[in-house]
């Protein structure tokens, strides 16, 4: 489950309406306990892992399912941190990016009418800080690895095929 993607995912279609693939799922995960909670929304599902066993890290796997043209369902799943993990890392990214692209912009321009560029040391820092938040999110996946995969054992056993995350 190595992957230098922030958030590993993968798609999957099933013969079946999406109505019927959530019931499949929940049935399924209710019968034997797969060391996940699923929690229920309209048109998607959440697997996370129990409360108890969480960390920071602790992934969940965010099911949409979308009806296709051949009547059946189309799965999209994303693993990713819980949802305040991931604003913190969305912002971090935000206001790097935000800060970082100003700080770049300011010092090419104090190069180019001949000043000196002081405003491209405070872009190497944010390129610094960027750097150091994606290979946080890294880590932070490495962590959770273990319970990814309990994850995707638990939702492959679900439905009852193999799903490659990508």
């Amino acid at each position: 489950m190595s992957s230098f993607r922030v958030r590993p995912r993968f798609s999957q279609h099933l013969p079946f309406p999406p109505a019927e693939v959530e019931q499949r799922i929940a049935s399924k995960l209710g019968e034997r306990c797969h060391g996940c909670v699923l929690l229920r929304f309209p048109g998607y599902l959440t697997l996370r892992i129990p409360e108890d066993r969480q960390h920071f890290w602790s992934p969940q796997l965010t099911l949409s399912l979308d009806p296709d043209e051949s009547e059946g369902t189309c799965i999209s799943g994303i693993y990713g941190p819980r949802t305040n993990v991931w604003s913190m890392f969305l912002y971090g990214y935000l206001i790097v990016g935000v800060l970082g692209s100003f700080t770049g912009i300011f010092g090419i321009a104090q190069w180019v009418v001949g000043a000196k560029p002081w405003g491209l040391i405070p872009f190497g820092v944010f390129l610094i800080l960027a750097v150091a938040l994606y290979l946080l999110a890294q880590l932070g996946q490495k962590f959770g690895a273990q319970q990814t995969y309990t994850l995707h054992l638990a939702y492959e056993a679900a439905v009852g095929e193999s799903a490659e995350i990508r």
